[in-house]
């Protein structure tokens, strides 16, 4: 199989970026197309691609029908049902890849028997760094050589890291088996897609030590919004669950799942009725959990047994 890529950027109102980020593509001499979906921009963003799909063939610009926007779940899914290369790699409209971005992924995926590969993702500061705050942007890596069928125990809980969809390079048809991306999701929904690739994709790691791409860094993040992330990384969770039961995935790797909800809405702090009411919807919404050894191991009161009695466990 020839080693071709196709891009996918999602654009939303990204015109003070967009020109950096395709420069940084077009620099890649593996890439065959890019495919950029503009998600109804409000600024100039489809001014500027316009103006750069006439002067570069491989830029390929789509919108969605009426020019509505849907967010970066659907707005990815369109461009990976319009890439034609025989593989994917992702970059939001305000990142940009660095040189030779995919030179190991070509030779790593010489082995057709690897679906796709995770490589490390950086930062760039197009703001000041606030005092403190270079400690929360770590490298986007996994900090140890993972075998394929333990990375996503690897990477559910953060265990080795954490990957950035920036840095992987995958197989077009591995969506044929995994499916699309989960639109109801705003946020967190490359993470969901992240981890039904590490679930049902043979994933190796090609330079997790040295960034192949940075994220930019400026006031619109949205990743700064963190009710949000609150809300929907248990959406995430619940979506690969269901996922999961759809396609067969062995039973240790749903429960870290749910081991890692409990975990989450653990670290909120909420009290035991909060716990147990979440409990009974995540129970009564996949009720194959309901009837398994989980429903009773996951049951706050089981989980809290040594807090709510901890004169029972007193030595």
């Amino acid at each position: 199989m020839d080693f071709t890529v196709s891009v996918i950027i999602p654009t939303y109102n990204a015109q003070d970026f967009i020109d950096k980020t395709i420069q940084s593509v077009l620099m890649q001499t593996e890439v065959s197309e890019i495919v950029v979906v503009d998600d109804g921009s409000k600024d100039e963003s489809l001014k500027v691609l316009q103006a750069l799909q006439k002067e570069h063939k491989s830029i390929k610009v789509f919108q969605h029908e009426k020019g509505v926007n849907k967010g970066r779940g659907a707005t990815r899914n369109l461009g990976i049902l319009k890439a034609t290369s025989n593989y994917i790699a992702f970059l939001d409209a305000d990142d940009f890849y660095l040189e030779n971005r995919f030179s190991l992924d070509k030779t790593i995926l010489k082995d057709q028997a690897i679906d796709g590969v995770y490589n490390a993702v950086g930062f760039h500061f197009y703001r000041n760094i606030k005092p403190n705050e270079q400690k929360y942007f770590k490298l986007n890596t996994i900090t140890k050589t993972l075998k394929p069928e333990d990375l996503f125990d690897g990477i559910v809980k953060s265990k080795y890291g954490f990957l950035h969809l920036n840095g992987i390079t995958i197989k077009r048809k591995a969506f044929s088996t995994i499916g699309l991306m989960n639109p109801e999701l705003i946020v967190t929904q490359d993470t969901d897609i992240i981890f039904k690739m590490a679930l049902q994709c043979c994933m190796l790691p090609s330079n997790i030590t040295n960034p192949i791409a940075l994220r930019g860094i400026h006031d619109d993040n949205i990743f700064n919004k963190d009710e949000i992330y609150k809300k929907y990384t248990q959406k995430c969770f619940e979506s690969v669950i269901d996922w999961s039961f759809k396609n067969n995935i062995e039973i240790c790797k749903i429960e870290a799942l749910v081991d890692a909800i409990w975990v989450f809405k653990f670290k909120q702090k909420e009290g035991l009725i909060s716990h147990i009411d979440y409990w009974f919807k995540l129970m009564f919404k996949f009720p194959k959990l309901l009837f398994s050894m989980l429903s009773i191991k996951y049951f706050p009161i089981v989980r809290l047994r040594k807090t709510l009695f901890p004169f029972i466990y007193k030595n």
